[in-house]
């Protein structure tokens, strides 16, 4: 084979892929990504502040420009760009990104707002004072160096770091196939927790987050319950929500206003003020009048306007699901260990840490000793030569050379070769009484000194306290109070014993306009009145749904899309009688193109108890009310539609009942409860109702046998029929007629059970509410055509009915 040819080498491409990858991997992973579990810095972070601390940039001196920094870290540590490197150094100067900044900056370090910081020819820094922790004893040989990227010279791999800096700043990376991000907390907890754990190596998680309640964010805020601390800290990982800090302020002309005072860690404040302009411009969110930053060097303060009408809290918490006002911190605790990345829980950090402590005293003691006996040694050969200092004198002066009285003196007197030499460098000033006295105190000194760091080096648990001791220093020096509060979350708490129990009525209409309103807002009128308007509705809106319930029941919206959302009947904003309402999609995430088809009020979520629904194709399902206990803010799906099937109804059952289903074009089917076995939330069901040709339910309810089924048109007739005319029969036929349906009573719109001790309100599309004593509504057969209950116009339609608890109310018609 030719020479040239001779160093080819046939290899598998995907071997070497596989090879080459894993070597990029490490490297990113190692040199790059991720901090070490030990001082909690990246390579880069801990080249520059070497760098400075090399460079003497203590703060006690002056600043410096960045750029000798960001160019000495380059020259002699970083073989990268320099971008990357003066980022870095301004993230550690941002009182915003690190809880306890390490780089003291003089200029234009960035601001909250995203602004980045100046060129580096233009700012200055120096080392912050809490930096020199982190550097503290690194001459005294207590870590490692290594050689640097050309072999010139050596860097530290690790540094000291005499606080445990991982958790005080934490640390955000993405390395190759992982990430890191670990949350900042406050010194003097984390440091209280190191010294529980130093006094009981046994103790539980749980036992040192009595010490770490949870992270301390540097721009405060708040942290939503402890569940998510509690699952990073035992797993190191987990998910941590965080909220701004606002207060709600009557401002003098009457109306309210939100203002955000503190915000989530990473939050930008001027993308966050664009977006909620945003959601007010797109109206997703309204009621917000103005919107104004009035942040300055005394603290952040953005102001949000409200419209008189508008419930403040509902607003905020409208704000919070569609802004970064609440956001979420996704811990993964991962650090490298010994050089390999693990993801480690809070106990496992902070033993690396005090591991990594331990070492650094047994280091520095050790080259304290070294050092300590090295000085006794040169004080025993000036105490040997002062003893016989004639002799000493007389054999320098008769000796030709310094080496010659070197080797006389090692001869002579026993001393080693740095005694001798000592010895000859010492000045005549050292002969006198005075300077001899100093020479044994200092001996004597020393003497005691060795003993002390033999004694430490002979006992772990005095390295232990004297880490215990040096950690104390540093909290008593550093430790500040905590920023971030911990505060219950919203879900897992309600605040009932602030609202008041009352009866109220909830009216939410077509287009998604909801509304709360005591329920003696509305006159009881004879049959055939003209009602009177019981919200104000835009054109082509109307009141789909309105029933009473207590202000302390919970609301389980379910939409047509078989999805259940929930909420307590007090969160609906109490507005007037003639006010539009709230958009429903403020208060409960429902998608694009869905709506509300039933509420249920429930008071407790009992297991004996069921919810019942019925869907516009005549499929029912039977599920245990407490499958819904736990819906989430962004809804759940209830029960699996086929495709085209929508949901008409749900009712309340004990699993007992009897259920009656109606269609529009007039036919009806009572069956037992029992013929439809118990099925899981996300069921489709069973066949209810066998439905002729265009026919669709229209209305779901259950028997009660003293009761009367009343029957509502579209062109506002009515009946009351007993409901023993309504014979039971087996889930699944066709049924029996209970109204004839004709162009001039038009097509049934409702079907409902309901006693005579009721009241009966009926809404039109005009947004129209009449309520009337259901004992005023005439009693008729099944095959009956009804009453006029309401007068219409000609192009208006009844749309919905709802029963409301009987008022103690004259009777009066309206003006």
């Amino acid at each position: 084979m030719p020479e040239e040819t001779s160093r080819i080498s046939e290899i598998n491409i995907s071997q070497e892929m596989r090879s080459s990858f894993l070597d990029y991997a490490m490297s990113v992973i190692v040199s790059r990504a991720l901090p070490d579990v030990r001082d909690g810095l990246k390579p880069v972070h801990r080249r520059i502040l070497y760098t400075m601390f090399d460079l003497g940039m203590t703060p006690d001196k002056g600043y410096r420009k960045s750029a000798n920094v960001v160019g000495n870290v380059l020259a002699s540590y970083h073989p990268h760009g320099d971008s990357p490197v003066y980022e870095a150094m301004v993230r550690m100067a941002q009182d915003f990104s690190y809880r306890y900044m390490l780089v003291d900056g003089h200029g234009n370090f960035g601001s909250v707002d995203g602004d980045a910081a100046a060129a580096m020819r233009y700012t200055e820094a120096r080392m912050a004072p809490i930096t020199l922790e982190l550097l503290r004893d690194i001459q005294k040989e207590t870590i490692d160096y290594g050689p640097n990227y050309d072999g010139r010279l050596e860097e530290p791999l690790v540094l000291p770091s005499r606080f445990p800096n991982l958790l005080v700043n934490g640390s955000a990376g993405i390395a190759v196939g992982m990430a890191t991000n670990i949350p900042p907390h406050n010194l003097g907890e984390v440091i209280d927790g190191l010294l529980a754990l130093i006094d009981d190596p046994d103790i539980t998680i749980d036992g040192l987050m009595k010490h770490i309640k949870g992270p301390d964010f540097p721009t405060a805020g708040a942290i939503l319950g402890r569940e998510g601390i509690k699952k990073a800290y035992r797993t190191g990982r987990g998910s941590i929500k965080m909220q701004a800090k606002t207060r709600i302020e009557e401002a003098s002309n009457g109306k309210t206003r939100i203002v955000v005072e503190e915000l989530p860690y990473q939050v930008n404040k001027a993308k966050l003020v664009e977006k909620i302009a945003e959601l007010v411009r797109d109206k997703k969110v309204d009621g917000i009048t103005d919107l104004r930053d009035e942040s300055d060097r005394n603290g952040m303060r953005v102001i949000i306007e409200l419209r008189r009408d508008v419930n403040p809290r509902v607003l905020l918490n409208n704000l919070y699901k569609h802004t970064n006002l609440q956001t979420s911190f996704g811990v993964n605790m991962l650090a490298l260990v010994d050089g390999k990345p693990l993801v480690l829980n809070l106990k496992q950090v902070l033993h690396h840490y005090l591991e990594h402590q331990i070492e650094v005293i047994r280091r520095r003691t050790q080259f304290e000793l070294r050092k300590a006996e090295e000085r006794a040694h040169i004080l025993e050969g000036l105490r040997i030569a002062l003893d016989h200092i004639d002799e000493v004198i007389a054999l320098i002066r008769g000796s030709q050379t310094g080496q010659e009285a070197k080797d006389g003196l090692m001869e002579k007197f026993g001393l080693s070769e740095k005694q001798a030499q000592a010895i000859l460098d010492m000045r005549l000033q050292r002969l006198t009484g005075l300077e001899r006295e100093k020479i044994e105190s200092e001996y004597q000194e020393l003497q005691k000194t060795i003993a002390e760091l033999k004694a430490i080096l002979a006992s772990e648990e005095r390295i232990r306290g004297v880490v215990r001791d040096e950690l104390s220093e540093v909290r008593d020096k550093y430790a500040d109070d905590r920023r971030s509060r911990i505060v219950f979350d919203a879900e897992e708490i309600a605040d009932e014993d602030l609202i008041a129990e009352e009866e109220v009525t909830i009216l939410l209409t077509h287009r998604g306009y909801i509304k709360r309103m005591p329920l003696s807002g509305y006159r009881a009128q004879r049959r055939g009145g003209r009602g009177v308007s019981g919200m104000g509705t835009r054109e082509n809106d109307f009141v789909q749904h309105l029933f009473g319930t207590n202000s302390h029941n919970t609301l389980l919206f379910f939409s047509n899309k078989g999805k259940v959302y929930r909420m307590k009947a007090y969160e609906v904003p109490e507005l007037s009688r003639t006010a539009r309402g709230t958009p429903i999609i403020n208060l409960i995430q429902i998608d694009q193109g869905e709506y509300i088809e039933a509420v249920i009020p429930v008071k407790e979520f009992t297991p004996d108890n069921y919810l019942f629904f019925g869907t516009k194709h005549g499929v029912v399902k039977k599920t245990p009310l407490e499958e819904f206990g736990h819906i989430r803010r962004n809804g759940l799906f209830a029960i699996n539609l086929r495709e085209g099937d929508e949901l008409v109804g749900v009712r309340l059952t004990d699993g007992e009942q009897e259920i009656i289903l109606g269609t529009r074009m007039g036919m009806s089917i009572r069956f037992p409860e029992s013929d439809v076995r118990q099925m899981g939330r996300t069921a489709t069901g069973v066949k209810g109702i066998a439905l002729g040709d265009k026919d669709e339910v229209i209305g779901m309810d259950i028997v009660y046998p003293e009761l009367d089924t009343l029957i509502v048109t579209s062109k506002g007739y009515g009946k009351r029929t007993p409901l023993s005319e309504y014979r039971t029969q087996s889930r699944g036929g066709k049924g029996i007629k209970t109204q004839g349906v004709t162009k001039r009573k038009g097509q049934v719109v409702g079907l409902k059970v309901v006693s005579k001790e009721e009241d009966l309100m009926i809404v039109t599309t005009a947004g129209v509410v009449i309520r009337m004593n259901i004992s005023g509504i005439s009693t008729m057969g099944r095959y009956a055509q009804g009453v006029k209950l309401i007068s219409l116009r000609e192009d208006e339609e009844v749309t919905t009915l709802a029963r409301v608890a009987a008022t103690d109310e004259e009777e009066e018609e309206a003006e």
